[in-house]
């Protein structure tokens, strides 16, 4: 409405406006409703909330035994005994392993420690920082010291900086330097320290993972309190006290008899003789807990779905029986390999930055690696039952195959792939034709100390 109008034209407000107008003041609960964090995804968590559910994730992990499990769990089935680094380049497979046991470095035993951090976190920031000579060293930045990630306008996907958050005696003003993201494209010399950001149960058009705890956090702490509540009402129940019933001629009578009890109370197993002007009972708590196990195993439940597991890997034994157990496991081996199969791509994905960095070093040109050069990751298998139901179904259906090739039904690179896949194992059968029909390699003879003078 223009000035005139409101001066001359008063009009009522319309009922939506008034019904708006009339809505109750912003309290803490409303006042960040619809809010989100400028030049970030509106499907991330707001910095306070993404904050606090890694706080208290790192602090479920701490105190609760079910969380450390949880979390534990998952690396011990991604790692496994160990993750194995292939290289077909033989100067860079021997870079590869000199970076792999490098003293500042350690990854045969940091990469458990990444799992976790993933796992916990749902982030895993790595700076990688090189030498002069091409080594690059590698450590983990927690994911509760990065306050926010800038990304490309145009693709959220690509970031370009990383800001990590005031530290206790820096300034609030004061922000400390953003790290920068590797990019291959633009890695001047002498190299600047990069990070690497890989994410874990992130929604699409966000920036941030998810934590594996985060929707059971709540269900953790309700069976942890139920649990503490479950040990006080216990230990509740096997205390005790005695009402001793009497005769007194006054008040002054049964306070010294009371005071006198009290200064010898009598023990476990002691005799009592009384007379008939005396008469003791006990009392105790009387607890129902006829439900409490169908509790228990409810809030267990609700824990061991959220994070995929069965029962029977909280020790809890779901079913008497071992095949039904068995069956359970099924579902839980498919997320380890899922979480098995980004885990060792993204050790190869570090691994291949540092061979990047190698080749500006040595001066060679710049761009992405040759296949030759390509650094393959292998983990430890996740079942050991899988493997032995994979090799009876090897052993099942070679004859087949072989039944088939011979009627010519099949050619040759069709029978590896289908032994290969009843074997539980992914090849290029051409590959393996050509190796085969390649001439074996001479072997060098070996030549005497005296023979070589």
């Amino acid at each position: 409405m223009t000035l005139w109008s409101r001066i001359f034209k008063p009009e009522r407000a319309a009922p939506a406006q008034r019904a708006r107008f009339s809505q109750p003041e912003e309290t803490e609960a409303t006042l960040a409703l619809g809010a989100s964090l400028f030049g970030g995804s509106p499907r991330d968590r707001l910095s306070y909330s993404r904050q606090e559910m890694l706080a208290e994730c790192l602090l479920a992990w701490r105190i609760n035994p079910l969380a450390r499990r949880l979390v534990t769990l998952t690396s011990q089935y991604v790692i496994g005994d160990g993750l194995k680094i292939t290289c077909k380049h033989p100067a860079t497979n021997n870079f590869i392993h000199q970076v792999w046991q490098h003293p500042l470095n350690r990854l045969a035993t940091r990469t458990v420690d990444w799992c976790d951090e993933l796992t916990r976190s749902g982030n895993l920031f790595i700076l990688v920082s090189t030498d002069g000579g091409g080594m690059s060293y590698l450590r983990a930045v927690p994911a509760a010291e990065i306050d926010s990630i800038t990304s490309r306008p145009n693709d959220i996907e690509q970031p370009l900086l990383f800001q990590p958050r005031a530290g206790a005696g820096e300034p609030l003003m004061l922000k400390p330097p953003p790290y920068r993201a590797y990019d291959p494209a633009n890695d001047p010399q002498p190299f600047a320290p990069v990070m690497l950001h890989y994410t874990i149960n992130r929604p699409v058009g966000a920036q941030w993972g998810e934590s594996d705890l985060a929707p059971v956090l709540r269900w953790l702490s309700r069976y942890a309190n139920w649990l503490e509540d479950r040990a006080r009402l216990n230990r509740f129940r096997n205390t005790f006290v005695y009402v001793v019933s009497g005769r007194f001629t006054s008040e002054r009578e049964r306070q010294e008899r009371q005071r006198a009890l009290h200064q010898a109370p009598p023990t476990p197993g002691a005799i009592l003789v009384k007379d008939d002007s005396e008469h003791w009972e006990v009392l105790a708590p009387k607890l129902e807990s006829d439900e409490a196990a169908a509790d228990g195993l409810a809030l267990k439940k609700m824990i061991a779905a959220g994070c995929g597991v069965p029962l029977h890997f909280l020790a809890e034994p779901e079913s008497a029986t071992r095949t039904t157990a068995e069956a359970a496991g099924g579902p839980a081996y498919r997320a380890f390999e899922q979480r098995q199969q980004y885990f060792t791509w993204l050790v190869a994905d570090i691994l291949n930055v540092c061979i990047r960095r190698r080749r500006l070093v040595l001066g060679a040109v710049r761009g992405s690696p040759s296949p030759e050069a390509d650094v393959h990751v292998h983990g430890a298998d996740i079942s050991a039952r899988d493997n032995a139901s994979l090799a009876g179904a090897a052993a099942d259906m070679a004859p087949v195959l072989c039944m088939l090739r011979d009627r010519c039904l099949i050619d040759d690179e069709e029978f590896l792939r289908l032994l290969y896949r009843f074997s539980g194992e992914a090849l290029d059968p051409a590959e393996m034709l050509a190796r085969a029909a390649a001439p074996p390699t001479p072997a060098t003879p070996a030549v005497s100390p005296e023979a070589s003078r």
